[in-house]
């Protein structure tokens, strides 16, 4: 694999949307683009809400991407305009870039791919850019549309300041730099939109961050369907509270163990400390923690903590009004899911002659620990896996961060028109807002290729 993020040479006249941006850029701008950036979104196959806890990721790049048209110039300004009019053009001096993490506009993920590039190479100043952006990945559909966005803009300001940095080093900036909008995310949506490779998924690990193709197996399709219920990260605090249960979860298993409970964030971190396995892990949670919610004074007398250390040095920005916290489903989660992503690139790895079966059953009971432990789906989404079931998926499950967004499932080739019409009838026809979405909302996809840099001939 390539470590650098491909230039290659394109023909505009056989990309008619190439060709599109072009047009729409030199309409705004009375200029040609430089070049083009183009990201693309994922779909996450297995191992939801384990990213930040240190586990592996089971992603696949999809077809739908973020693509930017730039030029370079000397205005000291950042030109930003989106293809589709709902959002707002934005301009800024490269000398005032500020990110509003209570206001998460779209412009502000464009600026976190910049800034954390800046700051990463030390660029000082940078140098102005026109960019018109244009996205085919639905927004807050769990397929990392925001992700997607940082890592394009982060691309950019490195194409446009004539630097050049590697996939993962991309990935990792680009990982880090999305927290300034205020999501503690785990990495995995940047590193697949770098490091992915077309035709393959990818398990992706972490610390160090390194990625190893899945084949995944022939007769199976897979679909994405979205429940048309949007959920942003940035605008609620359900995932930042998923990341600071885990992270509390940690600190009480680990103070359980006689461990220094003060340095120890994560659930993966905990185990690789303890050298036990995912199943012992799970013993340790049922041993040590209680099903019910623990209370802030619990938590603070367990671990000798005032609320106010508790506020300052756990807890995140938007959650400091939560006053009850379920620490031992989310554990249970964590460990269970990061087994199941074991076992789904085992099953990949030996192509037993059941293998859609088999990763159709660990798809299946992923979306339920989804459900009932970390409490991330809806009831649109459980709806939308229950006739995808029915319509013949071997395994369903949301995908992305929940609450809304997308399911992906598991279908067999022979089965895929019959299973598409009756998704199209049970679920999108039903209600007169879903049939209108249907076109971009429901959809077979493949394993597509990382970000590249596009050049015209």
């Amino acid at each position: 694999m390539a470590t650098i993020p491909p230039k290659i040479k394109v023909l505009l006249s056989g990309n008619e949307r190439l060709q599109k941006l072009k047009e729409a850029f030199h309409g705004k701008y009375g200029q040609m683009p430089l070049f083009y950036a183009y990201a693309p979104g994922r779909v996450n196959l297995i191992g939801e809400h384990i990213d930040y806890c240190g586990y592996a990721v089971l992603p696949m790049a999809i077809e739908q991407n973020i693509l930017a048209a730039v030029s370079v110039n000397d205005s000291k300004t950042i030109q930003l305009t989106n293809t589709d009019p709902k959002y707002k053009d934005f301009t800024v001096s490269v000398d005032g870039i500020s990110i509003d993490r209570e206001n998460p506009q779209w412009h502000y993920y464009f600026l976190c791919g910049v800034k954390g590039i800046q700051e990463h190479l030390s660029l000082s100043p940078l140098v102005g850019m026109c960019c018109v952006v244009d996205g085919t990945i639905p927004a807050s559909s769990g397929l990392s549309s925001s992700s997607a966005l940082v890592c394009c803009a982060g691309l950019v300001t490195m194409e446009a300041n004539q630097k050049s940095l590697s996939k993962v080093t991309l990935a990792e900036t680009c990982a880090k730099c999305e927290r300034y909008i205020g999501t503690e995310g785990g990495g995995m949506d940047q590193s697949i939109s770098f490091l992915a490779e077309e035709g393959t998924a990818k398990l992706i690990e972490f610390n160090p961050l390194r990625a190893t193709d899945v084949r995944l197996p022939d007769g199976a399709v897979f679909v994405i369907a979205n429940c048309c219920v949007e959920m942003n990260k940035a605008a609620s605090s359900h995932f930042n509270m998923r990341v600071v249960e885990c992270r509390i979860a940690t600190k009480l298993l680990a103070k359980a163990r006689g461990l220094d409970w003060s340095r120890l964030l994560k659930l993966g971190d905990l185990q690789k400390e303890l050298k036990v396995s995912l199943e012992q892990m799970l013993e340790l949670v049922e041993e040590v923690l209680h099903p019910e919610p623990y209370s802030r004074d619990e938590i603070c007398k367990t671990l000798g903590i005032s609320n106010e250390q508790l506020c300052e040095n756990i807890l995140s920005a938007n959650t400091q009004h939560a006053t009850n916290f379920k620490l031992y489903q989310r554990a249970k989660h964590v460990y269970g899911e990061a087994a199941r992503v074991l076992q789904f690139k085992a099953v990949c790895d030996s192509s037993p002659a059941n293998a859609v079966a088999q990763l159709g059953d660990l798809m299946n009971r992923s979306h339920a620990s989804c459900r009932d432990l970390y409490e991330c789906s809806c009831p649109e989404l459980d709806q939308l896996v229950d006739i995808c079931l029915q319509a013949g998926a071997m395994g369903s499950r949301l995908t992305g961060a929940g609450w809304g967004g997308c399911t992906v499932s598991m279908v067999p080739g022979e089965r895929i028109d019959s299973f598409l019409q009756t998704v199209r009838e049970s679920y999108y026809a039903t209600d007169a807002r879903r049939s209108a979405l249907e076109k971009q909302s429901l959809f077979v996809t493949r394993p597509g290729g990382g970000a590249a840099i596009f050049i015209e001939e």
